[in-house]
């Protein structure tokens, strides 16, 4: 699983980008739309920072901030921690543990190409566990 390069993991999947003036209330809402939990701010095709739902509740609402009036480039992070494509999906993971967060977004030569979460690490996991909780269930009928 952590040998899967993150170009398997992103492949047809859209990506969400959005310019750094756009209000978290928007951002929210394309967000929601999108069924992600974050969204990767642009200059042109390059790729200046990532507004996330953790940035919504701790940087915006615990801090009075209006959502209607923000705009995501005044509460996002900046100093983006990035992948590549060729990537395995463990590096991913890796500086999501390393720096505390759940998104990493992907890039070529500074443009976003996909974004990899927490979430995506727990897919084959998840089967594998409802596999075994299967198994038993079928073992604990024989019995």
């Amino acid at each position: 699983m952590h040998t899967r390069k993150i170009s398997e993991v992103i492949a047809g999947r859209p990506i969400l980008t959005s310019p750094a003036h756009l209000t978290v209330s928007d951002a929210a809402r394309l967000m929601a739309e999108a069924k992600v939990g974050s969204i990767m701010a642009t200059e042109g095709d390059n790729l200046i920072g990532i507004f996330t739902e953790r940035d919504a509740l701790v940087r915006v609402l615990a801090a009075g901030l209006d959502p209607q009036t923000t705009p995501i480039a005044r509460v996002m992070t900046s100093r983006v921690m990035t992948a590549t494509p060729e990537m395995p999906l463990g590096h991913a993971l890796h500086l999501m543990f390393e720096g505390g967060f759940r998104h990493v977004p992907i890039v070529e030569n500074g443009r976003p190409v996909g974004m990899v979460s927490a979430r995506d690490a727990l897919g084959p996991e998840l089967v594998e566990f409802e596999g075994e909780l299967l198994q038993r269930e079928a073992i604990a009928e024989v019995l």
